[in-house]
């Protein structure tokens, strides 16, 4: 079994009912160790949409990096996720940010993800549930302590 942190993240429709159910699916595959409250976040990158409802889970799975984000992936065609802007509204997105102490870099997959360390809706709740983590051999507590991003309410 493989450590691995998901960012899940929502702004059409219900946003509670929407990261429930991605968490339900997730549950199919995933062991589901730890989730952070959830948080509302302003839009980053196209600032003409609805904030989003964020949150991040710790879990474990057996599923293979690829094999997890084909299933992430699934997760988000069958909750009817269609892009149509980059950073634009989304019923829901699953984002890998870590798995295990594993350094990807594909076309399709990079772990740890390559914006998470610039982003509030991830790192705030990720050390909410984390605040002992190592990333790329940086303590969290570390990044946090002089961390700037967007606007986050917990809730």
């Amino acid at each position: 079994m493989s450590k691995i942190y998901l960012s899940l993240g929502t702004n059409i429709g219900n946003k509670d009912k929407n990261l429930e159910q991605a968490v339900q699916f997730l549950s199919e595959k995933v062991i589901i160790l730890k989730k952070s409250s959830l948080y509302e976040t302003e839009p980053v990158g196209f600032n003409n949409q609805p904030w989003f409802l964020n949150m991040v889970i710790k879990g474990e799975t057996e599923l293979s990096p690829g094999d997890l984000l084909c299933f992430t992936q699934s997760i988000e065609r069958s909750m009817k996720r269609i892009k149509t802007i980059v950073n634009g509204p989304r019923i829901i997105d699953i984002d890998i940010l870590l798995y295990g102490n594993e350094k990807i870099e594909t076309e399709n997959l990079q772990i740890p993800h390559p914006r998470m360390l610039n982003r509030a809706f991830v790192m705030v709740p990720l050390y909410e549930i984390s605040p002992d983590l190592i990333i790329s051999c940086k303590n969290i507590k570390d990044i946090m302590e002089n961390f700037r991003g967007e606007k986050i309410m917990k809730r």
